[in-house]
Parts: structure tokens; C-alpha cells; sequence
């Protein structure tokens, strides 16, 4: 009696009994393939040996091409269940990143700050429409001490800002402002009196107000520009006269000077401006020397 060996049963028989039995069917498989790989790595090292050839980056990419086919086995071997394992995974990880995306958003705006650097603690900032000092930063958020944008001074208010914000809203570092600042405001009149008149005088009260910190001006205003790179600072007080829709009379006065005196300064040149206007007009409305008018009148006579 003749036996017929058929290799495609053979083969479907090993197949079955691999996805049976897979634990055992992947030891066998680890076992077997190590030993072939360190046999074959054997030999050509002794082949190379005799010939005096050096062929250590042939076995060394051999060795990995035979890691990763026992890997690609195991993973045939298992594929069905790394597949369910990858499905569960990746449900989970969706899960966790729908959770959690706040978060992640604020630990990627605090690796941006830290490769970015853009502002440090106790730099001026402003974020959005809020604008303080940095008093403290985390992982998660950034801590403000909050700072009125018209007179710089503390509200007492502690702001707390996502990190997120950090990569996508424009942060403006203000650390410039601390001590000294551009400031400029407007005087509006009724055009009655001749505003150009009184210029010479204004000038001269606007500098005598600016002359005690001019030196520290001076310095601070090349600190800033030697940072920038860029000279756009005037450290005298400009007045500018102009007007504007209604043809009143617009006095722009615009000054470097300390961050916190830029308002007390305002009131002393207002003050200043308004005088010399009340002034004028004053003469301005004066009636002509009665003495005068009657000499002129006896001599007519």
C-alpha cells in the first residue's frame, strides 16, 4: 500500500495546530529560529575567520534581519489578538486625549515656552486683554499679577492663564514698561485764541516738568534701543497742534518719562496749558484803556 504524502494538507495540519496551540507553536518557533540565526552567524564567522576577511557589518545586519523575522512571526502568529489589542488601544487613547486635550494643549504651551523663552518671571506681559507680572508658571498655567493698562499700577487682582494660550494666542512682552514709558495724551479747546502763540511758553513748562529724570531717561532710552536694535525714542516732549472733526483745537503732547509719574505729569502740563489759554483769552477779551480813549477824545475836542 502506497502512502501519498500531500504537502498543502500537510501544510493546513501545521497551520491549525500553530493558531491551536499558539503559545507553545511561538516558543518552538523562538527557539528554533534563535538557533538557526546563531548557527548560520557561526559559520560565516568561521569562514571569514579562514579567509582573513572582515565581514562584522554583514553578520551585524544578518543578525538584525533574522530579530526582526522571528518578530514578524510572532506577530503572524498572534495577529489576531494584537489586533484586537491595537482596537482596544486606540479606543482608549482616543478616550484619554478627548479627556485630557485641555491639558496636553497646556504641557505643549509650556515645552513652547521653555524652548521659546518669550518672557521669564517678573517680566511684564500682556496675554489677550489682560495685562501683569508674571509671579508664577507651571506645566499647566501661567500666574499674573494683574496691571492697570492706563496707569501701570496694581489692580491686586492674581490672573491665571491657560499655558494653551501660549501657542495660540500673541503674547506681547511689556518688561519695558516697568520703569519707563511712551506716553501721550490730548488737550481739546475751543479754537477762540491763536494756540501757536503759546507753544514757546508750553515748551518750556513741558521741559522743566521732564528735566529731573532726563539722565535716567537718557539711559534707559539706550538700554531699549540697543535691545531692539532700533532708535524710535525721543526723550524731549513733542506738542503737536492740530484739529480734529468738530475744528476744535487738539494740543498732542507725547513724552518719555517714569511709568509711574506719566499721569501726575499729565495733570501738571494740563494745568499748565490750561492757564496760559485762560490767559490769552483773557486779554484777548480785555477792553481797550479807558484813560487812553478819553485823552484822545479832550484833544479831539
Amino acid at each position: 500500500m502506497e502512502i501519498v504524502i500531500d504537502p498543502t494538507q500537510m501544510w493546513q495540519n501545521f497551520v491549525e495546530f500553530v493558531l491551536d496551540y499558539k503559545l507553545l507553536a511561538s516558543l518552538v518557533l523562538v527557539v528554533l529560529l534563535h538557533f538557526f540565526k546563531k548557527g548560520t552567524l557561526r559559520l560565516i564567522k568561521r569562514r571569514s575567520s579562514r579567509k582573513g576577511e572582515d565581514r562584522r557589518n554583514q553578520i551585524n545586519i544578518l543578525e538584525q534581519l533574522g530579530n526582526a523575522f522571528i518578530i514578524v512571526l510572532l506577530m503572524m502568529v498572534w495577529s489576531s489578538e494584537i489586533q484586537n489589542l491595537a482596537i482596544s488601544i486606540a479606543a482608549f487613547m482616543v478616550a484619554i486625549v478627548l479627556a485630557t486635550r485641555e491639558f496636553i494643549q497646556c504641557f505643549m504651551g509650556f515645552i513652547y515656552y521653555l524652548g521659546a523663552r518669550p518672557f521669564r518671571v517678573g517680566d511684564w506681559i500682556q496675554m489677550n486683554n489682560v495685562i501683569g507680572e508674571v509671579v508664577e508658571m507651571d506645566w499647566a498655567k501661567t500666574a499674573l499679577l494683574e496691571v492697570d493698562p492706563e496707569t501701570f499700577n496694581y489692580t491686586g487682582k492674581h490672573v491665571y492663564v491657560p499655558n494653551s494660550q501660549l501657542v495660540t494666542q500673541t503674547v506681547r512682552n511689556l518688561n519695558f514698561l516697568r520703569r519707563y514709558k511712551l506716553h501721550s495724551f490730548n488737550i481739546v479747546n475751543e479754537p477762540t485764541v491763536n494756540a501757536y502763540s503759546l507753544l514757546p511758553a508750553f515748551r518750556a513748562s513741558a521741559h522743566a516738568h521732564c528735566e529731573y529724570f532726563r539722565d535716567v531717561a537718557e539711559r534707559y532710552k539706550g538700554l531699549i534701543e540697543r535691545h531692539l536694535e532700533q532708535d524710535f525714542i525721543q526723550i524731549d516732549p513733542e506738542v503737536e497742534i492740530k484739529t480734529n472733526e468738530l475744528a476744535k483745537v487738539v494740543v498732542k503732547v507725547s513724552l518719555f518719562c517714569p511709568t509711574a509719574e506719566a499721569h501726575e505729569l499729565e495733570h501738571k502740563m494740563c494745568s499748565d496749558w490750561l492757564s496760559l489759554w485762560f490767559e490769552a483769552l483773557e486779554k484777548s477779551a480785555c477792553p481797550p484803556n479807558t484813560s487812553s480813549s478819553s485823552q484822545s477824545l479832550g484833544e479831539t475836542v
